[in-house]
């Protein structure tokens, strides 16, 4: 097997814009939040009643906003929610009673038109960042400082160790792939960096990522229950986070989010979103991604080239990223809500989620004592058609031909306003090369493969029995003799190699050697933080299961390579 190169990041990268934090396009937009917050609302409206276009469809639109907004505070409710949502569809509801009793059309609309800009103007200030220097400043110094002292006291010993500066976070959190292109294109065009998302701790680690890059700080869109953690609240509200409320379903909230990432887009602002919409509740890469907000970035380089920016330097880039885990905090309550989701009624679930700052602080000092790592993987960056580019932003097709994007948006030589099938289309093309390119870059550590090896050597040999009673097996039942799972395990492990010298996958430096070790390795590290261990060798030397959900969750990580077939 050919030999695997440490080609991890281990310095600080000097900032991309020189003239320094003031320059940056997210400190632009917080300087003009206000005014911002207007914009997007007045767009947003426009594209509402482009949508409504009726009287009578409005109405319907507003009411059907505030029903459904009714029941998310009664089903739903979280503490970060505004005290007032009830008083304020309350009062919404009293303005839409005295439109239906007014004969007088034109008092009608009016009325009507002040109830959508309030709603609107409501859902933009909720969504809307509050980028702060001084606090972004704070915030990384406490990351960098707090966690690599804590790294430290790990990797040594006695108190003093503690003010060590032997180790840095990059020891820890390997950054890899194209990060040279990422910079430069950086300083040519808007980047629109689309990750994997497994962890509530994904949005810390980008920006921290993003920062030992040199890049400017990034607007996210970071789900607003995330703000229910108060330690996570603070940081991304202090990394310039846009919060995005899952809950919301009406189509009053969705256009005034996607008002808000179209815009700070053409504003310059890179951006970052995690497209799969949500952490992956299975363990699984993301396959289906969400189109939402991924079509804003097709829509917001649409209207540069409109608006005649057509140079490399107003171009849109996506880069997609993975974040490679040994063990993701959350796993349990993860893959209990995958399969209640998946098996209803057969299966039966318990409460029990991650979700106070105590545990994630417990987390953290758990993850940093310990001897595993994480890898953030760069993809090679697309046009927001999904074509590579090279380092000057110039768009290749895949026969590695020059080709110009604003050909796509013209027609008889002029740009073309707003086709909505021919942009669904451009989005659904951008969401399959990501999730190429996710596949592509993805990191296989050694733990991801032990945990892959067993459950398919558990599947197999409970071939008659379906996901949901295997999952039921006692732990007697779920042994598996070493020879047999090291036969079984070199088998994958080759193939694995073999995908990455196709250019098909990723792998850790950790998967080269002795196997008898690289086992050793991902027993070790397999979901290390969990009580119940996914994965152990038992007194005989045999390897078993403590929680065979969380071997399942595990093993999902190289789902979709079809590896199966290698596990004998």
């Amino acid at each position: 097997m050919e030999s695997i190169s440490r080609d991890y990041v281990k310095k600080k990268y000097d900032p991309v814009v020189p003239g320094g934090i003031n320059e940056w396009p997210v400190v632009a937009l917080s300087r003009s939040r206000q005014e911002f917050i207007e914009e997007v609302a007045e767009e947003s409206i426009a594209r509402i009643k482009a949508l409504a276009s009726t009287r009578e469809a409005l109405i319907e639109e507003i009411e059907t906003t505030v029903f459904r907004e009714k029941l998310r505070i009664k089903r739903n409710p979280w503490a970060v929610d505004p005290e007032d949502d009830s008083a304020f569809l309350g009062i919404v509801q009293e303005k839409l009673l005295e439109i239906s009793q007014s004969d007088d059309d034109e008092e009608k609309n009016e009325k009507l038109d002040d109830i959508l800009k309030e709603i609107v103007l409501r859902y933009a200030d909720e969504i809307a960042g509050n980028f702060k220097k001084s606090r972004y400043r704070m915030t990384r110094s406490i990351v960098t400082f707090g966690f690599a002292r804590l790294l430290n006291a790990s990797r040594a010993r006695g108190f003093w160790s503690i003010f060590s500066t032997q180790f840095t976070l990059q020891d820890k959190i390997n950054i890899t792939g194209e990060i040279d292109q990422l910079r430069e294109l950086a300083r040519k065009g808007t980047i629109v960096m689309v990750p994997t998302h497994f962890s509530n701790l994904d949005s810390i680690l980008i920006g921290w990522v993003i920062n030992v890059l040199g890049l400017p700080a990034f607007i996210y869109g970071a789900g607003l229950n995330l703000f229910n953690i108060k330690i996570i609240s603070y940081f991304l509200n202090s990394l310039g986070a846009y919060k995005v409320d899952r809950r919301k379903k009406n189509m009053l909230y969705l256009e005034t989010l996607k008002a808000y990432s179209s815009l700070a887009i053409q504003r310059g602002c890179h951006s970052l979103f995690f497209p799969g919409g949500t952490r992956s509740r299975s363990g699984k890469i993301e396959k289906r991604l969400k189109l939402g907000l991924l079509s804003t970035a097709i829509e917001a380089q649409r209207v540069n080239y409109q608006k005649g920016k057509r140079d490399a330097l107003e171009k849109i880039f996506v880069v997609p990223v993975t974040l490679n885990y040994n063990f993701v905090l959350e796993a349990p309550s993860l893959i209990r809500q995958y399969l209640k989701l998946q098996g209803q009624e057969r299966y039966y679930v318990e409460n029990d989620e991650y979700s106070t700052s105590y545990k994630i602080f417990a987390f953290l000092v758990k993850f940093f004592t310990k001897g595993s790592d994480i890898s953030v993987s760069i993809g090679k960056a697309m046009d927001v058609l999904g074509n590579y580019v090279d380092t000057q932003g110039q768009s290749y097709d895949k026969n590695g031909r020059v080709i110009d994007t604003q050909e796509y948006f013209t027609k008889d030589g002029r740009i073309i306003s707003q086709n909505e099938q021919r942009e669904d289309e451009y989005t659904r093309m951008l969401s399959e090369r990501i999730v190429n390119e996710f596949h592509r870059i993805n990191k296989v550590f050694p733990s991801h493969l032990v945990a892959f090896t067993a459950f398919v050597l558990l599947k197999k040999k409970y071939k008659k029995l379906d996901l949901y009673n295997l999952l039921r097996l006692p732990e007697e039942d779920l042994i598996i003799p070493y020879k047999e799972f090291k036969a079984a395990f070199e088998k994958v492990l080759m193939r694995v190699h073999t995908l990455y010298n196709e250019g098909k996958v990723n792998i850790s430096p950790h998967l080269t050697g002795d196997p008898h070790q690289i086992i050793n390795q991902g027993l070790k590290n397999v979901g290390m933080y969990h009580s119940k261990r996914p994965l152990i060798k038992n007194r005989a030397g045999d390897i078993t299961t403590k929680h065979l959900n969380l071997l399942f969750y595990y093993h999902n990580r190289l789902d979709g390579y079809n590896l199966e077939k290698y596990v004998e």
